[in-house]
């Protein structure tokens, strides 16, 4: 009856695949937009379906031997196997965005944390590899370097912890690396430039320093949602307690062989010839039975009502502590890259509050020359009419024909035009329009 796991994860091979029969269909691009047009985008539906429901790559790691093998496995399959949900793999879909997640069920643990989406049991660690996905080549590499250092740990495992803890925590520390790696990246460019804008400001530094923000926005959502998952996990007792898989098989196996041993002491006391079951609940008189019966079937009794009782309490027997100090310490380095992200906000913050000052200076030092500069025509214009009038033809005016009349003329206008502007500075000085 026992199989081998890799026969167990793999589906039979498809025999019309490769067959003599086999009429192989052309695939009909559908193009966005109206009938008849070429300018729509081709969607290869048929191609889609196969991605998304047919095999894909997987990297298996063995608990007991730490030995990894690359398999290829269906979506239902998994299913059928470990007992998940469709919307637990759908996590996993390098065809969808979702963000990262960590996923307690009966059988297994699903973690979908930045670039690593694996499915963790008892007995082995599905690590799924799609070189087709966005980010294809550093994406594997992701996945050689988690499944290298897991085996790692299994061959110099030094304390008890379990495979699924040993999995998860190589899981948490490549995506909290990943992150803190990525927001030291983000500072080693971002000060730099904030110090660059802060002494001198240029529209080419803006459009980077507008780029790097909305990087920062993304890696901070993307930081953020890690941190809430390991926090949310470490407040609910009832999730961490079923993420202990190795706990869970080893009682279910000792629950099964209990309930054999039992069966099989009722075979050899009543013999093989005995086929109706004998009621626990009704009474027995103890004329009529023999005194081993009721013995078999007070044990009977006994072992059925601790039976239950360890079914109901099962949740509660856990030892959180272990796994609540794991996920602590990797909470822990998240919530410092999660501030780091957050200091580095507040001073691109800070920047841009110093350069909207330094604008708006700007700008109002180019409205107080705009104001002086039509002060000063203002006057030049009152100089200009008087000049304009005495170059006029005027036979019969006197004044024109008086000696130096027209000098006389310019000296007092332009005196009255000094005055004019003195007094309009002064006003706009009272207003406070702008310092002077």
């Amino acid at each position: 009856m026992d199989q081998d796991p890799k026969e167990r994860l793999l589906l039979p091979p498809r025999a019309a695949a490769n067959g003599p029969n086999r009429r192989g269909k052309p695939t009909t691009p559908v193009c966005g937009g109206g009938g008849g047009g070429g300018g729509g985008v081709a969607i290869d539906v048929h191609g889609l379906k196969k991605r998304g429901g047919g095999r894909r790559s997987w990297v298996r790691v063995d608990a007991a031997t730490g030995a990894s093998e690359a398999v290829e496995v269906a979506k239902p399959a998994l299913m059928r196997r470990l007992d998940l949900p469709a919307r637990d793999l759908r996590l996993l879909d390098p065809l969808f965005v979702y963000p990262s997640a960590i996923l307690g069920r009966e059988r297994a643990v699903v973690c979908n944390l930045e670039r690593i989406r694996c499915i963790i049991t008892a007995d082995e660690a599905l690590v799924l590899r799609d070189p087709d996905a966005d980010g294809g080549a550093a994406a594997d590499v992701a996945v050689r370097m988690y499944v290298d250092e897991l085996q790692r740990r299994l061959v110099d495992r030094a304390d008890d912890l379990p495979f699924e803890f040993i999995a998860l925590e190589v899981a948490l520390e490549a995506a909290c690396s990943f992150l803190d790696a990525q927001a030291v990246e983000l500072e080693a460019e971002a000060y730099p430039l904030l110090d660059e804008l802060t002494a001198k400001i240029s529209t080419l530094d803006l459009e980077r320093a507008r780029r790097l923000k909305s990087k920062l926005v993304a890696l901070t959502r993307r930081v953020q949602k890690v941190r809430d998952e390991i926090e949310q996990l470490m407040d609910d007792d009832g999730d961490m307690a079923e993420m202990y898989l190795t706990e869970k098989k080893m009682r279910m196996e000792a629950s099964l062989l209990d309930e054999q041993g039992l069966q099989g002491i009722g075979n050899n006391v009543f013999g093989s010839s005995y086929s109706a079951p004998v009621s626990l609940s009704a009474p027995v008189s103890p004329a009529s039975s023999p005194p081993a019966s009721r013995r078999l079937e007070k044990q009977f009794s006994f072992a059925r009502s601790r039976h239950d009782s360890f079914k109901s309490s099962e949740s509660s027997q856990y030892n959180i502590e272990e796994l609540e100090m794991l996920l602590e310490a990797y909470f822990v380095v998240i919530d410092y890259t999660l501030n780091k992200l957050t200091s580095l906000k507040e001073y691109i913050d800070d920047t841009e509050d110093f350069i909207n000052i330094q604008l708006d200076n700007v700008r109002n030092q180019l409205i107080q020359f705009e104001l002086l500069l039509t002060t000063a025509t203002f006057v030049v214009a009152i100089f200009g009419v008087v000049s304009g009038v005495f170059g006029m033809n005027f036979e019969d005016v006197g004044v024109f024909k008086v000696p130096h009349a027209f000098e006389w003329t310019l000296v007092i206008t332009g005196v009255c035009g000094a005055v004019i502007f003195a007094c309009l500075l002064w006003y706009f000085k009272k207003r406070r329009f702008f310092p002077l």
